[in-house]
């Protein structure tokens, strides 16, 4: 049994930067990679990105060696990245503390070796140092070397695809600890090494691998179906080997190492080869299977000038602190291996500890040609690992991942841009698929990070949320026959009484007056005119009532008196129109005097209009939105520099009147100056008209979310320019309502990028945003009880877990 101490035999003489000087006279450039998420891309994304490397590698020097390293460990989730300072945060942090999950990291290194030929012995000392150590800091070879690996990577940076970090020495120093170290937390260990087992700590530790031509079948390609979510009338891609990645769920590592030889050298040693196994071909099937394999690569390198010639080799170790563990690892990557037409070769004994040693960057120059298959650089690109976990944002809302159901932050907000302009937002899903609870979820969050919110409610569905925060929020209630309690002329004292007041209080009484002509600067301007000459001579009591007395007092001299020419402004239509919302007029009763309510708002991050009893009003629903745009504009608008979001919920509804679009179109322009986003919820897109404004609307609405939809997603395809894989991600869509860990799937487009996630929560949050039925009725039953909405959660949670526990 060979025993290694890393102590005493470290394969780093240096680091500088991220350039390693290894013990064996190698220099190697380390960077860890950004890659996409898993899911996100379509086959035409994978093929682009094999696009991407090739042309990256491709003109690397011969002898380079380029070692992709992608390390899989089982980890337990650390929610101390999330929130807890709310009742509801407090119990997602709880909740998704130490679940499981696996943690992907991915890394590239480039190697400048000191036999550039690469022709190997069978086995190499990976621990042998060079006589004089590293002699000379970068001298020419080194800097050239490196100015073509700082080419290759910043054609891959530049192209937004994947990302490459330069490593530090911190970084690189823990990685090498952590591969001789037998990635065993807490402790140090020996590496013990014997014909039957590498036993390192705790861990042992088993190999499979790619190493000649003939483990291939019929051939590799840049991405397959991924059988797990595709159906009868979509298909979903993933890359060639991911079944080797993310989704095997055991401890493991691949090792994809690639070396660049020269075209000219393997035209004549392939040439030769086939000559050798010409003649030998019928002696056995497998050479003859290998003879036609090389003859196929040979023509492809004579028929494709940008072809290049590598040796390749591609490995998966794998490990598990119980022995017996490491057969049931080993038949799944062997199945999976089966699924891609590939025949793995498991090693042995010398070759497995040999296997072992060089999957470390500094040793990955060191396999012989008896470890490795003979390729097209196009081919080896294939078995490229391109996807990796959900990536959490540094700030965002809190959803779940695909694979594991662990918590992803997405910022869906982008404060600075960088992947939408525009952060307006649409829900679609048809009713009870959860749009209110995904509305809640959302709106939650947003608020508890200090964003102002204004819900204007047809269906009732945030009073129950909003009764978490009670110093903090306001509800106000349409009722049949009474005003909301807005009064847009309202003004305590004159100095608010500024040009943009008059320029909001013009546009609300040519909104009134519903003129299907554009307004002309010479009304606004009359109109403005005669607004600031009643709020000179008006000191108090200001309302619409007052306004319209004023100008029905003065109405024979008044134009003359602001050099108002009457054709500019008619005072008799004007007062004609207005009579209906005054005095004894039909609608009189929106605009009563009465004490102003909007002042109430003012302290408030909550704000809900529940306009429920007057959705089928048309009237009545266009002014109701018209004060609450007034509200908005005199209170939550005043702060630029305070975050805020508007949400229409139940929007189908109010969209009934032609109206309300234009109005709601408004909002939309009006969002661009403030520090603000709009939301609309919908059951359908067909359910907005399709004409320029609702264009408009869409333009400006760069987040998506859709659920669940039965009679499918061609709609939202076409309206939203959806790409083919989004529409296929829509499809993929399926829910989970049943087991321990419930939850439903949410299609998510952020700008271009999209994938799908999930939306699972502790039972507090669960009852929080619950809006209706039996359960939603027993909470509210409790917050009577209490008075308490914390209370009365807490305590049906309680009464949950006792059921449970009696009927287990």
């Amino acid at each position: 049994m060979t025993k290694t101490n890393l102590a005493t035999r470290h394969p780093i003489m240096e680091v500088q930067g991220n350039t390693i000087f290894a013990s064996n006279g190698n220099v190697v450039l380390a960077y860890s990679i950004t890659m996409p998420e898993i899911h996100s891309l379509s086959s035409i994304d994978f093929e682009e990105l094999h696009g991407v490397w090739f042309q990256a590698f491709k003109s690397l020097p011969v002898g380079t060696v380029i070692h992709k390293q992608d390390i899989y460990i089982k980890k337990l989730f650390a929610s101390e990245n999330l929130p807890k300072s709310s009742f509801l945060s407090k119990a997602t942090h709880h909740y998704f503390k130490e679940r499981e999950f696996m943690e992907h990291k991915s890394y590239l290194f480039f190697t400048l070796t000191q036999n550039k030929a690469l022709n190997n012995a069978k086995y190499v000392n990976p621990f042998l140092q060079v006589a004089n150590g590293v002699t000379e800091q970068l001298d020419d070879s080194i800097f050239r070397f490196t100015t073509h690996v700082n080419d290759a990577v910043s054609f891959i940076n530049n192209s937004r695809k994947v990302f490459f970090d330069a490593l530090t020495e911190y970084e690189i120093l823990a990685l090498t600890h952590n591969h001789f170290n037998g990635f065993n937390e807490g402790m140090d260990t020996d590496i013990l090494l014997d014909k039957s087992n590498i036993i390192i700590g705790e861990n042992f530790f088993d190999v499979l691998a790619v190493n000649h031509e003939g483990c291939f079948g019929e051939g590799v390609q840049t991405s397959k179906t991924n059988e797990r979510f595709t159906s009868n009338d979509f298909v979903f891609h993933q890359g060639f080997i991911d079944g080797l990645g993310l989704t095997l769920n055991e401890n493991h590592m691949v090792n994809q190492i690639i070396y660049l030889d020269d075209i000219q050298k393997w035209r004549k040693l392939l040439d030769k080869k086939i000559e050798e196994l010409q003649k030998s071909s019928n002696f056995g099937t497998q050479n003859k299977v290998v003879l036609k394999k090389i003859q196929a690569i040979q023509e492809q390198i004579n028929a494709d000038d940008t072809s290049r010639i590598i040796r390749g080799h591609l490995n998966i170790i794998y490990w598990s602190d119980k022995k017996e563990t490491l057969k049931h690892i080993t038949s799944n990557i062997k199945a999976e291996f089966k699924a891609l037409d590939i025949t793995p070769y498991y090693p042995g004994g010398e070759e497995r500890k040999n296997y072992f040693l060089n999957s470390h960057c500094c040793f990955s120059s060191n396999f012989s040609n008896e470890d490795l298959y003979v390729t097209d650089l196009k081919h080896s690109l294939c078995l490229w690992l391109n996807t990796t976990n959900y990536r959490s944002d540094a700030t965002g809302i809190i959803f779940n991942d695909r694979e594991h159901n662990i918590p992803v932050l997405k910022d869906v907000w982008d404060e600075h841009k960088r992947r939408i302009k525009a952060r307006n937002f649409a829900i679609f899903a048809p009713t009870g698929e959860g749009k209110s609870f995904l509305a809640n979820n959302i709106l939650r969050q947003y608020f508890e990070d200090g964003v102002r919110m204004v819900i204007i409610d047809l269906g009732g569905s945030y009073t129950k949320l909003a009764k978490l925060y009670p110093d903090q929020y306001a509800v106000l209630r349409y009722e049949s026959g009474k005003n909301l309690g807005i009064n847009p002329f309202y003004s305590a004292i004159k100095e608010e009484i500024t040009p943009e007041r008059l320029e909001d209080l013009s546009i609300f009484l040519f909104e009134l007056l519903a003129s299907d002509l554009k307004v002309t600067k010479s009304q606004s301007v009359s109109i403005k005119k005669i607004l600031q000459d009643y709020y000179q001579k008006t000191p108090r009591n200001h309302s619409l009532n007052s306004f319209y007395a004023f100008v029905e007092t003065h109405r024979d001299h008044l134009l003359e008196d602001l050099k108002i020419h009457p054709d500019y402004f008619n005072i008799t239509n004007f007062l004609h129109i207005l009579s209906e919302y005054v005095g004894n007029g039909l609608y009189s009763f929106l605009f009563e005097l009465s004490e102003d309510q909007t002042y109430k708002m003012e302290d408030k991050r909550l704000i809900i209009f529940e306009l429920d009893e007057v959705k089928d009003n048309k009237e009545i629903l266009s002014v109701m939105l018209k004060l609450i745009k007034s509200a908005i504009q005199r209170t939550i608008w005043k702060n630029r520099a305070e975050k805020g979001i508007i949400l229409f919920d139940e929007f189908a509804k109010q969209l009934k009147f032609d109206n309300v679009l234009e109005s709601v179109e408004f909002y939309y322009q009006a969002i661009r100056k403030q520090n603000g986003a709009i939301g609309i919820i919908l059951q359908s897109i067909n359910q907005l008209p399709n004409n320029s404004t609702s264009a408009s609307i869409l333009e400006n609405t760069q987040v998506i979310y859709s659920l669940n939809n039965e009679k499918g997603y061609d709609a939202l395809k076409e309206r939203l320019n959806l790409s083919s894989h989004d529409l296929n991600q829509l499809k993929s869509i399926k829910n989970n309502l049943s087991g321990e860990q419930k939850y439903t799937e949410v299609f998510i487009k952020i700008g271009k990028e999209s994938n799908i996630f999930r939306l699972e929560v502790p039972p507090e949050v669960y009852a929080a945003y619950l809006t209706d039925g039996p359960e939603n009725a027993a909470i509210m039953a409790l917050y009577h009880k209490y008075g308490c909405m914390e209370k009365a959660i807490t305590a049906y949670v309680q009464q949950l877990k006792n059921l449970n526990s009696t009927t287990s």
